[in-house]
C-alpha cells in the first residue's frame, strides 16, 4: 500500500466498498482500551464508561470500596478527636496503670462527638418538639441542594473523560446572571423566578462551554482551563460588586441588593425552615442525568467517548462535539447550583456565594463513582458531614476542621482500593483471562 493510500479520506478506487467498523469483528475481551467500537464493547458485554483507565478505575470503583472508605475516614476522624480531648490525654499519662480511664475517656470523647454530628445532622433527640428534632435533617438536604447539583456536572464529565474542576467558577457565574435577573427586574411571580433559574443555567452553561470548545478546536486541557476560569470567575463577581449596577446602596461592602421575593425558592415546609423547592429542582435533575446518560442516544455517545475516543470517532462519533455538550450540560448544572445559592439561601450576592461547593463536589462525584444516584447519596453524606459539623464544634467543642479531615480520608481511600482491600483483607477481582482466551492469544500471534 502506497502513503497516499494511507492518507486520511483517500481511498482507491479498486477498494470494496465500506463497511461498519464492527462488521465481521469479533469483540476483544480487553473491552474498550483495546481500541473497540461502542458496538463491539456492546457485543462483548462491556458497557461505554467502563474503561481500565486509572481515571475510569477511581470514579467507578466498586461499591464495597466506597463503603468501607466511608467507615476507615470515620475510624481516623475518632482517633484524631480521641486524641486532641483533654481529658484522653490526662488519663494517658498514667496508661499503662490504668488503661481503662483511658480507654474510657476515648470512648467518651468520640462518642459524644458524633452523637453530637448525629443531633445537628440527622435528628435532634434531645429537642422539645417535631419541628425543632427534624430541623437538622432539612439543614442537612439545605446544604446538599449545591452539592448535588454542582456534583452532577462534575460526574457528567467524568464519564466523558474530562476532569471538569470548573464547577466553583460555573457556580459563581451562574449565581452571578441569576441574582442581576433577581434583584433587578421587577416581573410576575413565577415568571421571575424562571428567569433567574434560566439565567443561572445559562450562565454556567456559558462557562463550562469555554472549556469544551478549547477542549474540542484547540486541545487545550480541561483541568487548566477550568482552573483559570475559576479565577476569572471570582475576581470578575468582585469586579461588579464594586460597579454601581451591583452594589447594595448606602453599602461600602461588596455586597449586592438582596433579590426581590419573587425571584426566590419557596420555602418548602414553611419560614421556619431554610429548606427550599431548590432540593426539588436537584432531585429531578439527578432523574435528568440518569436519563440523559442511560436511556438517550447523547448519553450513549457521551459514554463511548468516555470510555475511548478512537473507538468512538471509529464508529462515527463525533468527538469535539461530545466535550463541547458535555461540559456545557455540567456547567448548566453547576449554574443551577448558584441558582440554589442566590435564590435559595444567601438572597443576595457575595464575594463568598459559592464558598467551597465546587471543589467539594468532586469530592461528591468521586465518592459517587460518577453515578448520578451514587452523587445524590454522596451529596447527601457531604451535606450532613457539613450541617453536622457545626454543630459537633458548639456542643464539644471539637474543631469543624476534623469534617474537612474525614472528607479528604474518604477520598484518599476512595482513590486507593488496594489498600482498602489490604487493610480489610479483601481480595481484588481476579484479572486471569480464561484458558480458552488464552489459547486463542497464544494462536493468534
Amino acid at each position: 500500500m502506497t502513503d497516499a493510500e494511507n492518507l486520511p479520506g483517500t481511498r482507491p478506487e479498486a477498494d470494496p466498498a465500506p463497511q461498519h467498523p464492527t462488521a465481521g469483528a469479533r469483540p476483544v475481551p480487553g473491552g474498550a482500551s483495546a481500541g473497540n467500537s461502542p458496538a463491539q464493547l456492546a457485543e462483548a458485554g462491556h458497557t461505554p464508561g467502563e474503561g481500565p483507565g486509572p481515571l475510569r478505575r477511581m470514579v467507578t470503583g466498586d461499591g464495597l470500596i466506597v463503603i468501607l472508605a466511608i467507615v476507615l475516614s470515620l475510624l481516623v476522624g475518632a482517633v484524631l478527636i480521641a486524641l486532641t480531648d483533654e481529658r484522653v490525654q490526662e488519663t494517658a499519662g498514667y496508661f499503662f496503670a490504668r488503661p481503662g480511664d483511658t480507654l474510657a475517656a476515648a470512648w467518651t470523647a468520640v462518642s459524644e462527638a458524633y452523637g453530637a454530628l448525629f443531633r445537628s445532622s440527622i435528628y435532634n433527640t434531645q429537642a422539645d418538639g417535631f419541628a425543632d428534632a427534624i430541623y437538622p435533617l432539612t439543614e442537612t438536604l439545605t446544604v446538599a441542594t449545591p452539592l448535588i447539583l454542582a456534583g452532577l456536572g462534575v460526574a457528567l464529565a467524568f464519564r466523558v473523560g474530562l476532569f471538569n474542576i470548573g464547577a466553583q467558577g460555573q457556580i459563581i457565574l451562574g449565581a452571578l446572571l441569576a441574582g442581576w435577573v433577581g434583584f433587578t427586574l421587577d416581573l410576575p411571580v413565577g415568571v421571575h423566578l424562571l428567569a433567574a433559574i434560566v439565567a443561572g443555567v445559562v450562565g454556567g452553561a456559558i462557562w463550562g462551554g469555554i472549556a469544551g470548545v478549547l477542549k474540542a478546536t484547540r486541545g487545550a486541557h480541561e483541568v487548566i482551563v477550568t482552573i483559570m476560569l475559576n479565577y476569572i470567575a471570582l475576581y470578575l463577581l468582585l469586579f461588579v460588586l464594586s460597579t454601581p449596577a451591583f452594589q447594595r446602596p448606602g453599602s461600602n461592602n461588596p455586597v449586592s441588593p438582596p433579590i426581590l421575593e419573587s425571584a426566590a425558592y419557596p420555602a418548602l415546609f414553611g419560614t421556619g425552615f431554610r429548606l427550599h423547592y431548590g432540593f426539588l429542582l436537584a432531585l429531578a435533575a439527578v432523574a435528568f442525568v440518569w436519563w440523559l446518560l442511560n436511556r438517550s442516544t447523547t448519553g450513549f455517545e457521551l459514554r463511548a467517548v468516555g470510555a475511548n475516543p478512537a473507538a468512538a470517532k471509529t464508529a462515527g462519533i463525533n468527538v469535539g462535539r461530545a466535550y463541547v455538550t458535555a461540559m456545557v450540560i455540567a456547567g448548566a448544572l453547576a449554574g443551577l447550583a448558584g441558582t440554589a445559592q442566590i435564590a435559595g439561601t444567601e438572597r443576595s450576592l457575595s464575594g463568598d456565594i459559592a464558598a467551597s461547593f465546587g471543589f467539594d463536589a468532586i469530592t461528591v462525584a468521586l465518592l459517587g463513582r460518577s453515578s448520578p444516584i451514587g452523587t445524590l447519596f454522596a451529596g447527601l453524606l457531604f451535606g450532613a458531614l457539613r450541617a453536622g459539623g457545626v454543630g459537633m464544634q458548639s456542643e464539644t467543642g471539637i474543631p469543624i476542621d476534623i469534617v474537612l479531615v474525614v472528607q479528604s480520608f474518604i477520598v484518599l481511600f476512595i482513590a486507593a482500593p488496594p489498600l482498602v482491600r489490604s487493610i480489610f483483607r479483601i481480595g481484588a477481582k481476579s484479572t486471569k483471562k480464561p484458558a480458552a482466551q488464552t489459547a486463542q492469544a497464544g494462536g493468534a500471534a
